[in-house]
């Protein structure tokens, strides 16, 4: 876990994954923490970087000050995107739950630009009423987090689930008792205060939506009200699952966010992947700076050419789900080095951006000097070693 300091309060985060992968933010539900996308963590992070954060007063994350007045969505998107630009995205997908679906509201509707996708799950563009988010402000202040979790938790899932394995609601009614209570009280006013009704359509987002047949929170009635604020979503409802499906159906929940996320892939179908695609993983892949410099340093000459290499090498395969950008950088690496092709010092930095370890390229190498010859292998290892490959001398 790390730490920003946005707004003068300290932002508690997570960041994992390669540099060069497409960035996903994270948003947790209001009573919780970015704990509860743990389960997802594995099955994203060999394609995509992923940044989780607490919300103000949950978590490791600083109370909202006692002065510093309402807490708006456009105050918690805000914190989203200074993480983002913190991890060096200029565009990124969302991911938020509740509250954190509230968050992606407002980033569709204010900042949508900025967006790869949204996926919202149990969310709505209205949640509940006033009456019901300023009574519960109200006692939180009165009896406290810890007092209320033992009645707020249990609606959080399936009570099949809850009756099935009591220690997940025991677990998470101590998690929410350690919050700021304060912080937790101006969200739930911000709840009933803060709508979005007639601001998300038109933004050209992709959007998709995500809930469960046993919500209480947010029926599925609700996902649908927003389904249609969002110009038709796509809506997927998990039966058998309540609020927080990151935790109460974590494989069926990865595999649908996969799907959703795709949409950074393109259209790989008869007419093949967009330039755009391929434009958007070569600045991924190999930095905005250098993909800037080909393109500025192209004439009539070869602005065709670089145009192919970007539908091709950066839309068709790059841009694959078939494979990791991991092991792609492996296979090119090995495929450049075996061949002595100037490329090699490109790919040999991209292989740090990618997150490739010295020992993982050191068998790339190796395997070249067996099946493509030593002297081609000989040169890799020193040209990686300029490039500042290598830890101390043996």
């Amino acid at each position: 876990m790390a730490f920003l300091t946005i707004n003068g309060r300290s932002v508690a985060y997570r960041l994992l994954g390669a540099e060069a992968d497409p960035l996903v933010v994270m948003a947790h539900p209001l009573g919780m923490t970015q704990a509860v996308w743990d389960d997802i963590l594995p099955r994203l992070l060999p394609r995509y970087r992923v940044l989780t954060w607490d919300l103000p007063g949950h978590g490791a994350s600083q109370a909202w000050p006692v002065d510093g007045g309402d807490i708006t969505p456009a105050d918690l998107a805000l914190e989203a995107l200074a993480l983002a630009d913190h991890a060096g995205a200029e565009r990124f997908h969302f991911v938020g739950t509740s509250i954190g679906g509230v968050v992606g509201q407002q980033l569709i509707a204010a900042h949508g630009k900025r967006l790869l996708s949204a996926t919202l799950t149990n969310t709505g563009a209205v949640i509940g009423n006033a009456e019901l988010w300023n009574t519960r402000a109200r006692r939180v202040r009165e009896e406290g987090l810890a007092a209320m979790a033992g009645e707020i938790v249990p609606r959080w899932f399936a009570p099949a689930l809850v009756e099935a394995e009591p220690a997940l609601k025991a677990g998470w009614c101590v998690q929410m008792g350690r919050g700021d209570g304060e912080s937790y009280a101006r969200l739930c006013e911000m709840l009933g205060r803060d709508t979005f009704t007639g601001q998300l359509s038109g933004k050209g987002v992709a959007i998709h939506l995500l809930g469960g047949s046993e919500d209480a929170a947010t029926p599925p009635a609700t996902l649908e009200t927003l389904a249609g604020e969002c110009d038709g979503a796509p809506l997927t409802i998990f039966d058998g699952v309540g609020h927080v499906p990151s935790v109460e159906a974590p494989e069926r929940f990865a595999a649908s966010l996969r799907a959703a996320l795709a949409v950074d892939l393109g259209d790989v179908g008869a007419h093949g992947v967009a330039y755009a695609t391929g434009l958007e993983t070569r600045k991924q892949v190999l930095g905005e700076a250098h993909v800037a410099r080909s393109t500025d340093n192209a004439t009539s000459l070869d602005a065709p050419f670089q145009q192919m290499i970007t539908r091709l090498a950066w839309g068709e395969l790059w841009s694959n789900d078939d494979l990791t950008r991991r092991e792609r950088s492996m296979i090119t690496t090995g495929i450049l080095a075996a061949l002595g092709r100037e490329e090699l010092e490109l790919h040999l930095k991209t292989a740090k951006r990618i997150g490739l370890s010295e020992a993982e390229l050191r068998q790339v190498l190796m395997h070249v000097a067996i099946y493509a010859g030593v002297p081609a292998a000989n040169h890799a290892f020193a040209l990686a070693k300029q490039l500042g490959w290598g830890g101390e001398p043996c």
